[in-house]
């Protein structure tokens, strides 16, 4: 079977978020299996053309339209020997080789439709015909309806499936009416198929047209059936639920893994609580906290914004602080709670410790440092930093939302079953109450000790993962 993974970002060439972890980790994991054949297919960026290490070799160019404008299209590609997989890379100065961000220009838009066109234009050049083409979020949502416009009756195209994964439903691709004639280039017949409340959505046109939608965890695939959750998509998902399947994500454990990782003060496995100790003595003197074996660690690593859960954080900051505990948080966002944390660490120097920064060796040493792990989402479609401090022996303090609802299942202190502790309302009490409880089991070393075996062991891989993809990339 030949999967072509299209997507805006994947590691190790570029990454802002968690679909660059899940770019890499799950073509690797597929492609270690029998028979499967994986290419990934990202934009040329600046950022990778300028890295001189990235071992890219131009392939081919051509010209392709896009509405009424003729666009220059090359095609690079890498090697990755040791994983079995081929990337190529879509170039066009004017959209990706010449811009300094990302994503956040003003022609988003333009720029993910041309990607978006030009993957199904390179296959014939890079004689990759594909069984399934994976496509990931709002970036490469518009494959779908470039293929059923366009594509699936050309030679080689036929029998090709499109497979759509919403690893993010809060954004959409929102374009005004007049984007499906001036720069998709599709004719007035799509114009249902791509419209929603008022603009183009990009989103909408995948869930629609795909031939499978999928999730990223399982509970976050009924959650976006709902209002709170689905951003204004709810009945476009009700109405194409019969497509719709949610697998959870898994790490890479070779990316994540305490008995390797360079980063750490001493690299430990399951059972060595005395090293992760050392670690968190060295995270306290590093960021400046009174070194204490005495006292919980709680790290927050995160996009500083409302639905990651930082406004009931910000109810009751002063309230947690009030306990014997000490408080690590990392990260950028908007501006309200930057300034939220650095008050507090400038009013509670000695509790908790604040670094606006995007900063991943420093990340690592606290999923080593920490002893639990704080994560309140508002909604969660998958979350992959859970999944990293159980790996790294962190106890989760979760919301029951999205996918961490199916990856934390609520500690028993009766049973000793569960991997963290956890609460449902979205209540800054409640949050406080489920902190309050991870703090008590701290203090009872023999239970500890139990759970962080537990978490530590817990097959957060990508191997049962990738098992359900198969399932339904054969079923497609």
């Amino acid at each position: 079977m030949k999967i072509l993974f299209a997507a805006s970002e994947a590691v190790p060439y570029v990454k802002t978020g968690g679909l660059g972890d899940v770019a890499y980790a799950l073509p690797c994991e597929l492609a270690g299996r029998n028979d499967m054949e994986v290419c990934v297919i990202l934009p040329y960026y600046k950022s990778i053309k300028d890295n001189r290490d990235s071992n890219i070799e131009y392939v081919m160019h051509f010209d392709m339209p896009l509405a009424w404008r003729n666009t220059y299209v090359g095609i690079f590609k890498a090697r990755n020997e040791e994983k079995n997989i081929i990337y190529y890379f879509i170039d066009n100065d004017y959209y990706f080789g010449d811009r300094g961000s990302i994503y956040g220009e003003y022609d988003d838009g333009e720029r993910f439709t041309f990607f978006s066109k030009a993957i199904l234009e390179c296959i014939q050049h890079i004689g990759f015909y594909p069984d399934i083409i994976h496509c990931n979020d709002w970036q490469t949502a518009l494959v779908p309806l470039y293929y059923r416009a366009f594509f699936e009756h050309h030679d080689g195209y036929q029998n090709i499936k499109t497979m759509f994964t919403i690893h993010n439903i809060e954004y959409q691709g929102k374009v005004p009416n007049e984007f499906l004639s001036e720069v998709i280039g599709v004719s007035e017949y799509w114009r249902d198929a791509v419209s929603y409340d008022g603009c183009i959505n990009f989103m909408k046109s995948a869930v629609l047209l795909a031939d499978k939608v999928t999730t990223v965890s399982e509970t976050y695939s009924h959650e976006i059936r709902h209002a709170y959750f689905a951003h204004g998509l709810e009945s476009v998902l009700r109405q194409n639920e019969y497509k719709l399947v949610g697998i959870t994500n898994g790490i890479d454990p070779e990316i994540y893994n305490p008995v390797t990782d360079k980063c750490l003060y001493t690299n430990f496995g399951c059972g060595e609580l005395k090293k992760k100790y050392e670690n968190k003595r060295y995270l306290q003197q590093k960021l400046e906290l009174p070194v204490r074996d005495d006292t919980p660690v709680i790290g927050m690593i995160t996009r500083l914004v409302s639905h990651k859960g930082l406004d009931l954080v910000k109810f009751i900051g002063e309230e947690m602080l009030s306990r014997d505990l000490q408080f690590v948080v990392v990260g950028t966002g908007d501006r309200e709670f930057e300034d939220f944390f650095k008050w507090l660490a400038y009013t509670h120097g000695d509790k908790i410790a604040v670094r606006i920064a995007f900063d991943p060796v420093l990340a690592n040493q606290i999923y080593a440092g920490a002893d639990l792990f704080l994560m309140p989402s508002k909604s969660e479609p998958c979350g992959l930093s859970q999944l990293i401090a159980m790996r790294y022996g962190t106890i989760p303090i979760v919301r029951e939302t999205g996918g961490l609802v199916d990856t934390v299942p609520a500690y028993n202190p009766e049973t000793g079953e569960g991997r963290g502790f956890t609460f449902k309302s979205y209540n800054a009490h409640d949050m406080l109450g489920a902190i309050d409880h991870a703090c008590h089991l701290y203090h009872d070393l023999p239970q500890r000790k139990k759970l962080i075996k537990n978490i530590m062991n817990y097959d957060s891989s990508w191997k049962q993962s990738a098992d359900r993809y198969l399932d339904v990339y054969y079923h497609m």
